[in-house]
């Protein structure tokens, strides 16, 4: 798309992208004196172990226990179903739990009526796709889920009231699958989005179903919906749809406006972050200091550690006291700054930590980070008392496994020497206090998908509701494009390439919309007031209609691109 505008001057409008951006019932499992029996699809029954009490567990079966969550229960359960007690649980250890172990079932099926007609894992293939789905949520492309994941995810599960669980999943499944074969194809989709109001609500909300058949829009918009979710299959099967909606809070459809702070914090509330207070902002920078806990989550502080030498992780007597606080919080965030950082170090190299990690400044004895631990490196470019280049904690970032982020707040937008339009953080990492940053990246690490996946949803709520619509009305894909092609057969095989966009047309108040939105938040680029750039005037746009550039660079550029994301286990999401 090109636009000729009144001014020969350019102004970029900012991208965010800088600002990445009750207790539980005390009932127990009742123990059953004989053992239960569950019948398989072909008839066949088999006894399954008898059910033994867990303390603080709420028994499932009969009412809706979506909600409801208990951390010791948690904790047990994992420990049963990590049969070698190495700490972390695999994918068969899970499903073998799963099937010899009621009260495991109970657990991780909270929900579900468990009656005679359950199906086994083992026994039905969709029960079995959805043990599946749910490693592939906590685990996020790793082999192994330690503690943390396996309890942040049933956490943030029972936080949703089940809007997304596994009972409400099956069944828009089984809605879909008009043939019973356990898979949808496209076709299937777009019948039942046409003719079922409970799949197109909870897939579409906002989309009127009964007209995808005859509305251009709604039918690029499932059929962009089918392609994302089945990830390049040409059908559908459980465990893609279970991972699709784990991964995404929001519908398929969803514009994804601002998330409300009120709920952000209820989420939050009761997640346990341990914070070493050495060289954290509690002293130095009272705002990054208390930002958590303004946020909603259980902040607890471990003060008063000694101070290490700058270029090496502390001794073991050092590290005692941190160790006694980590067995006394169980902290589902260890976070660090500065001279902190090495205390953090040093509990990954004396295995007293090994789950999500927030190091504000990369301290000098950071050399490496440990493989499979979910961790967040903070630094800023002028970074005054541990300097380091952007490639060197590339680098650096580059040595941990796939759910490790580098938030890097640097200088950019040079316009004289010296003189940028955005200066990034020096060692205080003033960034990290505003727009829910630091809060977000703590959410990212406690997120099934990562914090880089996390991060990157975020930048949504980073943009106008106005801006949003008028993408979501466009499209994310050539094909949703291609709508608005007017060259013969929409095919732009012609020699013109270019059409002007008549100016009284939506098309034309869409795009004038995303150029002209203004970020919701201020930006961190010094750039003419608002008011500056509302008043420049869009002479012309023109519409660029090439074909063959589409099919041979662009398309085969986006499948690509589709396939390396989904060799490291993510899904890519068109918007």
């Amino acid at each position: 798309m090109r636009f000729q505008a009144q001014r020969s001057s350019s102004i970029s409008q900012a991208d965010k992208g800088s600002d990445l951006a009750g207790s539980p019932g005390n009932r127990a499992f009742s123990a059953t004196p004989t053992p239960l029996r569950s019948r398989s699809s072909h008839g066949r029954s088999r006894t399954r172990a008898p059910s033994v009490g867990l303390p603080g567990c709420v028994q499932p079966a009969g009412g809706d226990v979506a909600g409801a969550f208990d951390e010791q229960t948690c904790r047990t359960c994992f420990g049963i179903i990590d049969a070698d007690g190495n700490g972390s649980v695999s994918k068969l250890e899970l499903v073998d739990a799963v099937y010899r172990d009621r009260k495991i079932w109970d657990f991780i099926f909270q929900g579900l009526q468990d009656d005679d007609n359950a199906p086994s894992p083992m026994s039905d293939e969709q029960s079995f796709d959805a043990v599946d789905a749910i490693f592939g949520a906590m685990a996020g492309g790793r082999p192994r889920v330690a503690l943390a994941e396996f309890a942040a995810y049933f956490r943030q599960r029972a936080a949703s009231k089940g809007t997304r669980g596994i009972p409400d999943l099956q069944a828009v499944f089984r809605r879909l699958d008009a043939d019973g074969n356990g898979s949808v194809s496209k076709l299937e989709l777009l019948a039942a989005v046409q003719k079922d109001r409970l799949v197109a609500s909870f897939m579409f909300p906002g989309l009127d179903g009964s007209r995808v058949m005859g509305d251009e829009r709604s039918f690029d918009s499932v059929s962009a919906a089918f392609d994302t979710i089945a990830g390049g299959k040409r059908r559908i099967e459980y465990v893609d749809f279970d991972r699709y909606f784990r991964k995404s809070e929001s519908p398929v459809w969803s514009l994804g406006a601002p998330q409300d702070a009120a709920a952000a914090r209820r989420q939050r509330a009761g997640k346990r972050i341990l914070v070493i207070g050495l060289g954290f902002g509690l002293d130095h920078n009272l705002q990054q200091g208390t930002v958590l806990g303004q946020a909603g989550f259980e902040v607890h502080w471990c003060q008063d550690l000694p101070e290490p030498n700058q270029f090496a992780f502390p001794s073991v007597v050092q590290m005692e006291k941190l160790r006694a606080a980590i067995a006394r919080v169980q902290p589902e965030v260890l976070v660090a700054a500065s001279m902190g950082g090495a205390y953090m170090v040093g509990a990954w190299v004396f295995g007293l930590w090994k789950g999500p990690s927030l190091m504000i400044n990369a301290h000098p004895s950071l050399t490496q980070l440990p493989l499979n631990v979910p961790m967040v490196l903070a630094h800023g470019a002028n970074d005054e008392v541990f300097p380091r280049h952007r490639p060197e904690l590339e680098n650096l970032i580059a040595t941990g496994g796939s759910r490790c982020f580098l938030y890097y707040s640097g200088n950019s937008g040079q316009i004289a020497p010296g003189a940028f339009t955005r200066i990034g953080d020096q060692h205080q990492m003033q960034s990290l206090t505003v727009h829910d940053c630091l809060p977000s990246l703590v959410d990212g690490l406690l997120s099934t998908e990562g914090p880089e996946a996390h991060m990157i949803r975020s930048w949504r709520h980073r943009r106008s509701q106005e801006r949003l619509e008028a993408e979501n009305w466009l499209g994310y894909t050539t094909e949703r494009l291609r709508c608005c092609w007017v060259s013969p057969g929409r095919k732009g095989a012609d020699r013109q390439k270019l059409f002007e966009v008549h100016r009284g047309s939506e098309e034309f108040s869409k795009i004038a919309a995303i150029f002209k939105a203004a970020s919701p938040e201020p930006s961190d680029y010094e750039l003419p007031p608002q008011a500056a750039w509302d008043r420049t005037g869009i002479l012309k746009i023109e519409r660029v209609e090439n074909g063959q550039q589409e099919a041979g660079s662009a398309r085969p550029y986006g499948e690509a691109l589709r396939k390396a994301l989904h060799a490291q286990g993510l899904t890519f999401e068109p918007g």
